[in-house]
């Protein structure tokens, strides 16, 4: 709702990604027009339906070569997935500590939450995880800075992360309990997040079948 300028992929050529072209638009073009949308998560991400009626753009606003605008989008994919992975990483250690902070505190039956075994198997598990899913991270910023990166080890890498967030903030649920339903938690805002981290920069069902063809499955 906010932006100035918006960039568009936008069908200038035949069928397939060799049709299709990337444009700078001004927002203030007559045409465009915006509707808010309310989501499950990020709700501090402004995010809206732009409606496009006639509106003309000049052609010094293409970016890149006419019909190229795939490969632009493609160039930004490995870069987005990394990030989407270290942000998911983050989130899980978030729903670890305070998961493990409100084991230590909170008592029941007369003993803290963590004095139980099945409460200490969830928290290593979690932090199982993490651990794994951090490595794999670190190796593929490795593979960027050593030119190396292999697109589909970075698919992969978000179909990881991802399932490590989901599951860290589902254990934090079952351990913080009815606390962590309530707004204000930590734990609750990072359970709203996980669907969009997991559709965000492609779903795993599309991670999955571009790792297969990355290697040659």
């Amino acid at each position: 709702m906010r932006a100035d300028y918006i960039t568009l992929a936008v069908r200038t050529g035949g069928p397939g990604m060799g049709g299709v072209s990337l444009l700078l638009v001004e927002t203030d073009r007559p045409g465009i027009s915006r509707t808010p949308l309310e989501k499950m998560g990020w709700h501090a991400s402004d995010t809206a339906t732009i409606h496009f009626d006639d509106v003309e753009v000049p052609v010094e606003n293409l970016i890149g070569p006419e019909n190229g605008g795939f490969a632009g989008i493609m160039r930004n994919f490995n870069g987005e997935r990394l990030g989407m992975a270290q942000q998911a990483a983050a989130y899980a250690r978030l729903c670890l500590e305070d998961a493990l902070d409100w084991a230590r505190t909170r008592t029941t039956f007369g003993k803290p939450l963590v004095a139980n075994q099945v409460i200490r198997h969830k928290l290593s598990d979690m932090m199982r995880r993490i651990q794994a899913t951090q490595a794999w991270i670190d190796h593929c910023a490795w593979c960027v800075l050593n030119g190396k990166a292999a697109p589909g080890d970075f698919a992969l890498l978000k179909v990881q992360a991802m399932q490590t967030m989901e599951f860290c903030a589902r254990e934090a649920c079952q351990i913080l309990g009815g606390a962590s339903f309530v707004r204000g938690s930590r734990v609750e805002r990072i359970y709203r997040e996980v669907r969009v981290m997991a559709i965000g920069g492609g779903s795993e069902e599309i991670m999955f079948d571009l790792a297969a063809r990355q290697f040659g499955f």
